[in-house]
């Protein structure tokens, strides 16, 4: 099997030391275009995990490169108006010339988080079906057709322009694994984008239930994307690695490092073992793998990424 490999940008960690200017992200988007890796990803937050707007990262990632792909990891899309969130894809799908992935998700229930949709006016226990309303709308204002919507929002006689490069709109990948996320992927989305917990077996046994999901809706298993998105710490010194993985974890979400360990695909050991770990992924069907790294080398790390490409 053909396998994507893609990076996930650190706007989170930027912002996080201090530096708020663009130009390191901008920068590493052209290395990764330049050494061949699939994708380049960027996470959202409002205000939980403050960092640089995706869609205008990706926008301008977009114009100055020519091949990689760009995604969120993973966009919020209830903290937006819908009509204005198609238009704005659809014009990033024709700057990027069909090279963009929606990648969506639902937010975990955790205090920051909800006083995030709070301060955007969004109720939280609204999301899930806010989520799925918003991307049916966004897919209708995309068709080229005229739209008129009536439920969460209102929408008259309205044809949206341009429409996306991409016919009918760009891929949307959703994650999450409970049966519920698994059957809105099987039957909404153009992939499954989990980010945890455990590690590719586990991955490949909700793969399965995903894909019984799709048959019972009558979709093909090839119309659905297999991807993960992981956390890598390489070091052939196994105590540092472990000791980084953890220490990032920590730092990054103000939690001890085992809990989140215990909720997300997370990794720590040498290029043999941590490659080894990916292909439990490959090996049961994942066909794009979104690596997040610990370290702060991100160029060498990209240059790592594309090496270990080779190995599938």
């Amino acid at each position: 099997m053909s396998l994507s490999l893609g990076y996930l940008l650190p706007t989170r960690e930027r912002i996080m030391v201090g530096v708020h200017e663009t130009t390191q992200i901008l920068q590493l988007g052209d290395h990764a275009d330049n050494v061949g890796l699939d994708s380049v990803w960027i996470g959202d937050s409002l205000l939980a995990k403050p960092r640089h707007d995706p869609l205008s990262l990706i926008a301008a990632i977009a114009g100055r490169t020519k091949n990689v792909k760009m995604g969120t990891a993973v966009l919020l899309p209830m903290l937006r108006n819908p009509v204005l969130l198609a238009h704005q894809v659809a014009t990033m799908d024709h700057i990027s010339e069909g090279r963009l992935i929606l990648g969506i998700g639902t937010a975990r229930d955790v205090p920051a988080i909800r006083n995030e949709f709070e301060a955007a006016g969004v109720p939280f226990e609204k999301r899930i079906g806010t989520m799925l309303e918003q991307m049916k709308l966004c897919r209708a204002l995309w068709s080229g057709e005229k739209t008129d919507w009536e439920g969460r929002w209102t929408v008259k006689d309205a044809e949206l322009a341009p429409i996306p490069y991409t016919k009918g709109g760009p891929p949307i990948w959703s994650g999450g694994g409970v049966p519920a996320a698994l059957k809105r992927s099987a039957r909404y989305f153009d992939g499954w984008f989990p980010s945890g917990p455990g590690n590719g077996k586990d991955w490949s046994k909700s793969w399965a239930e995903l894909l019984g999901y799709a048959q019972e809706a009558g979709r093909a298993p090839t119309d659905i994307t297999g991807a993960a998105y992981v956390t890598v710490a390489i070091n052939e010194d196994l105590a540092k690695a472990e000791s980084e993985l953890n220490d990032y974890l920590a730092s990054y979400y103000l939690r001890p490092a085992e809990e989140i360990r215990d909720q997300q695909y997370c990794v720590a050991g040498d290029r043999s073992a941590v490659t080894a770990w990916l292909n439990e992924f490959v090996e049961d069907g994942a066909s794009h793998i979104c690596v997040r790294f610990t370290g702060s080398e991100d160029e060498q790390q990209m240059d790592e990424l594309a090496r270990m490409r080779e190995q599938w």
